[in-house]
């Protein structure tokens, strides 16, 4: 098909392609702004952290990766692989419900814990009231320590592993296992020979996502007095006050998040993995009885009980009998929490859609860039992404104050970082790369023909992507705008440093509370946080319950 474009349709795709690069940039401020200040400023305070804490920073972050990583390693893997491989009682419950513990952030499931755990818990007034014993007196694990960090990150992050490691074995063809029985091998050495070699890009990619959110953590680690790199960058930025020592210890991080991407990517690097589609058979579940049922039972139920049954329901009991809700402050935060989280994920998914819509009109490489760079925010905590924003928006802010003042004598204040402004841009910055996939998701199954067919008839590029796409991918627009709405609601660092003065938000005063040692009145929001957070896990096990070869 010809398809005539005029000089004034050109013209509107140009300025698309113009809003993606200006999009792209602006999006890649904090990361330039942390880049450009590690070489600036006096070194006394960083030469300071140098001399004392950075060793405790580096040695616990490395230590809290490895502990996590071989957690959710653990949990993650064996569970993908009986939920999709094997046939037991409870297996199409546990094929979803081993994803619930993605909707507890790890800082809330740190407070329930704690609560249940420590000395004036529960678990331990019950000990010394039938054993007869006193403090000092008998041994009790440690749950404020790297350990404890260690299993609460564990505990909620395997479902990456879980997600991406189920998906990959439910897309393996059957007949490959069946091959392998011809080879001689059993079901065991079809696993470790065949499947986990097969699925190990996807298993790699989940590991990869869970370490950077646990680099990413600040709420589990700062509570439990772990000194890693976000709680430093915190202390520095508050402590010390010096901006430019907490772009550098930023900077320390940021090469953490490298480091990840760049080893997730040479362990792939001219490996191929293909799965041929004209060969998968519908996929015969190995069938479990006896002992085997019953163990392949508590391995997937017991990262439930842990990451989400006994949080969620000791929040729900405290919610329900102890916490005072009578000064009205939880409805407040609620409605601070779901406004600024709605308003993140509108601007999010809008610049979602110009930059996708302009990668499918401009194909080329540059533009292909821009769209990538724009997305990267997603791999940098928010701690990074905070230090970034408030630098710029700061000497900004300065640079308004001495100009009104000088042209108007007027003191117009803080008009971009003591706002929500800067809070909302941070959040576009962290989560944008999560829009982007779902929009250029369903961008990828509109065929190209229709472009050509509207655009034939006279439709601007905007007209198109306002009247044809949008409408055709509804699905994926309302997911991405869901993903993005419960992530800032969840959302943490970022908002501990940008948010405005006298402004909280649910995860904020949970925070607050538990730091407080109020766990109990720290519940309420807490499970607000989780009960909206089940949401998007839904979608997800039901995207994923589709996925079997064959069927």
């Amino acid at each position: 098909m010809l398809v005539v474009i005029s000089s004034k349709s050109s013209y509107r795709v140009n300025w698309l392609t113009s809003s993606s690069f200006v999009i792209a940039l602006l999006l890649a401020l904090p990361i330039f702004v942390i880049a450009g200040f590690v070489f600036s400023g006096s070194a006394e305070v960083f030469t300071h952290l140098y001399n004392t804490v950075l060793f405790d920073y580096v040695s616990n972050s490395i230590l809290l990766m490895l502990g996590v990583g071989f957690g959710v390693l653990l949990l993650g893997i064996p569970t993908a692989w009986l939920t999709s491989v094997c046939d037991f009682p409870g297996r199409k419950i546990f094929a979803w419900a081993l994803l619930l513990p993605l909707a507890v952030p790890a800082y809330i499931i740190a407070y329930t814990y704690t609560g249940l755990l420590d000395f004036a818990g529960p678990v331990q007034t019950t000990i010394r009231q039938v054993t007869g014993l006193g403090y000092g007196e008998y041994w009790f694990f440690d749950i404020r320590s790297l350990t404890g960090a260690i299993l609460m990150l564990a505990l909620v992050l395997y479902p990456y592993v879980y997600l991406l490691s189920r998906a990959a074995f439910l897309e393996q063809s059957a007949s490959t296992l069946e091959v392998s029985r011809t080879l001689g091998y059993n079901q065991w050495q079809g696993l470790f020979k065949l499947a986990l070699p097969l699925a190990r890009p996807a298993i790699i990619a989940g590991l990869t996502l869970a370490l950077m959110e646990t680099l990413a953590d600040y709420g589990t680690v700062q509570y439990f007095g772990v000194n890693t790199f976000t709680t430093g960058i915190f202390r520095t930025f508050y402590g010390f006050g010096d901006a430019v020592a907490a772009a550098q210890l930023a900077v320390c991080l940021l090469s953490f998040v490298a480091l990840l991407v760049l080893v997730e990517k040479y362990s792939r690097r001219k490996s191929r993995y293909h799965s041929t589609a004209e060969f998968k058979a519908k996929a015969k579940l190995i069938p479990l009885s006896g002992w085997k049922a019953v163990v392949a039972f508590f391995i997937c139920f017991l990262p439930i009980l842990f990451g989400f049954l006994i949080p969620a329901g000791q929040l729900a009991f405290w919610s329900l009998t102890q916490a005072d809700l009578s000064d009205g402050s939880f409805f407040q935060l609620a409605w601070n929490s779901f406004y600024l989280a709605f308003l993140a994920a509108i601007i999010a998914v809008g610049f979602a859609l110009i930059l996708a819509y302009a990668g499918r009109l401009n194909p080329k490489k540059v533009v292909q860039f821009s769209v990538a760079t724009a997305g990267m925010g997603y791999a940098l905590p928010g701690t990074i992404i905070a230090i970034g924003v408030i630098i710029p928006f700061a000497w900004l802010d300065h640079q308004l104050i001495d100009a009104a003042k000088k042209w108007f004598d007027a003191d117009v204040g803080l008009v971009l970082s003591g706002t929500l402004a800067a809070l909302l841009f941070a959040y576009t910055v962290r989560f944008l790369a999560v829009s982007l996939g779902a929009v250029q998701s369903g961008l990828g199954k509109i065929k190209p023909s229709i472009d050509g067919a509207a655009r034939t008839l006279g439709c601007t590029p905007l007209q198109v992507l306002k009247q044809i796409h949008v409408p055709l991918m509804k699905s994926s627009v309302l997911t991405a705008l869901l993903i993005v709405f419960v992530d800032v609601l969840k959302e943490l660092p970022a908002t501990l440093i940008l948010r405005p003065f006298n402004f909280n938000t649910l995860a904020v005063r949970a925070f607050e509370l538990a730091s407080d040692e109020r766990l109990i009145d720290a519940a309420p929001s807490s499970l607000l946080i989780v009960v909206v957070g089940l949401i998007p896990v839904i979608l997800l096990s039901r995207s994923i319950a589709k996925g079997r070869a064959g069927s």
